[in-house]
């Protein structure tokens, strides 16, 4: 590895966490923002956050897709510090420079170059659904890391019509050319979600949600009352594609969805967020760990759902009589010290000091919209918000916290019936402090700033909590 990072060019190619965190501040965010109707094309969308710029906290540049129903969700780099990870292949010229969009419904792939100007993405290239499910066989595009060994791209379906089983397509990191299916033994993976590793221990973790058919037209309560969303983790030789073991967490723990595994690329440990149980509409993060020549995993973090009148609820809702938090996100600072969870149905952000994993401890706490609550941003005191904290991420530094509103564009329908909007939000931490949580007034594009569409993930540019795996520990 050596080698190779002396033949890295990009500065925003971090040797270890400490060396991230101590790289200048990110002064774009990028925001994929989709069209519900699917009348209008996806776009990719920049805003300044830059605390220093006249333009502060404003979108600053709006990039449209060629398509149209491609439903964006989640994106993510071409190349990040894993590239010093890298065995075999020339990096000399490897940048961190373009944004893979995966269409979650189209299953399309749209390449968006950031420069020459970062502001303004351009499209350089699509991955057509049908070179995805010719030579990998997935469809449904839902996530994606850079890796060692090209581009890693979890996806939902299978290929001409498969419900699944869902798995992971590796891509060319230059070309972006569709290479194969990942896995050579998928031993008995078949509903899929996330996908991250520990390189340094050559485990790649896999964990589930369901398949399209299970999940396109919202929540199924058949399927959730029935425990047939997925509930367990998977755990598979990263160099090899094999699967190696299966660690079910409880059928009741259903959709077993973001995986953020510890920055230091000497732990074995990770955090998993688990959206609703089935005994008692909580939600739950587990911790995994390695145990001896084991994988194990355990919960760490119970949060209780929020008893409510059954009239202020959602229709799917009402006979419960209470509001599930659902955990739809976590974000691992770089440093390994805060985790935070976004519960997407009560509208919370917490913060956990996870410095010791096994027990973490909440140290902060906000509110932004809600199924039940609606809480309105300070920016706009008396304009209660719909949506509620879904996507969180986390500056490289540890200060900075970004989070959107929607999650999925029918589940926003089935749990917001009155509808979702759009809104962006900026929080900061101090963790010298401790921690604690401070909702920045200066930052709220909402509404009409993002021209109808509804927001999902964030990327910073340079690269954020979720982007980076690294090879040194200092």
């Amino acid at each position: 590895m050596a080698d190779a990072a002396h033949s890295i060019s990009d500065p925003t190619f971090y040797r270890s966490p400490v060396e991230a965190a101590a790289a200048p501040p990110e002064r774009l965010a990028y925001v994929v923002a989709f069209d519900r109707s699917a009348q209008r094309p996806d776009a990719l969308v920049t805003i300044d956050v830059d605390a220093e710029s006249a333009d502060y906290g404003r979108v600053v540049g709006w990039s449209d897709l060629p398509t149209r129903g491609d439903e964006l969700h989640h994106f993510g780099w071409n190349a990040c510090s894993s590239a010093l990870a890298h065995a075999g292949h020339d990096i000399s010229g490897l940048q961190r420079r373009y944004l893979l969009l995966p269409g979650l419904r189209s299953s399309n792939v749209h390449v968006f170059d950031t420069q020459p100007d970062p502001r303004q993405p351009r499209l350089v290239k699509t991955i057509t659904a049908a070179e995805l499910a010719e030579k990998a066989g997935y469809s449904r595009p839902h996530t994606l890391h850079c890796g060692p060994d090209g581009i890693f791209l979890s996806c939902l379906g299978g290929a001409n019509g498969a419900d699944g089983p869902g798995g992971i397509a590796l891509l060319d990191h230059d070309t972006f050319d569709v290479l194969r299916a990942w896995e050579t033994d998928r031993g008995p993976q078949y509903l899929a979600y996330d996908a991250w590793w520990h390189l340094n221990q050559n485990t790649l973790i896999t964990s589930e949600w369901g398949t399209p058919s299970m999940i396109e037209d919202g929540t199924i309560p058949d399927l959730l009352l029935g425990h047939q969303y997925g509930h367990a983790l998977h755990f598979w030789d990263l160099a090899e594609g094999r699967h190696l073991q299966r660690v079910d967490l409880g059928e009741q723990h259903q959709m077993v969805l973001e995986l953020r595994p510890s920055h230091d690329p000497e732990a074995t440990w990770g955090f998993a967020g688990v959206v609703v149980s089935t005994e008692d509409l909580s939600a739950s993060v587990w911790r995994w760990h390695r145990d001896g020549g084991e994988w194990t995993a355990d919960k760490v973090i119970t949060i209780p759902a929020e008893p409510v009148d059954a009239e202020r609820l959602p229709p799917v809702l009402r006979p419960f009589g209470a509001v599930p938090p659902f955990v739809t996100d976590i974000n691992l600072s770089v440093d390994d010290r805060f985790l935070y969870v976004s519960c997407w149905g009560t509208g919370e952000l917490k913060q956990y000091d996870v410095s010791d994993p096994a027990a973490p401890r909440e140290v902060g706490s906000v509110h932004l919209g809600g199924m039940v609550r609606r809480a309105a941003h300070p920016a706009a005191p008396t304009e209660p918000l719909s949506g509620g904290a879904q996507m969180v991420e986390v500056s490289r530094d540890g200060r900075r916290i970004y989070l959107t509103n929607s999650l999925y564009g029918s589940w926003d329908d089935q749990y917001y019936p009155d509808g979702v909007g759009a809104w962006f939000a900026k929080i900061d931490t101090d963790p010298d402090a401790g921690g604690g949580l401070r909702i920045d007034e200066r930052v709220f594009p909402h509404g009409d700033e993002f021209r109808g569409l509804r927001a999902h993930q964030v990327r910073l540019q340079g690269g954020d909590s979720s982007s980076d795996s690294y090879c040194y520990r200092r």
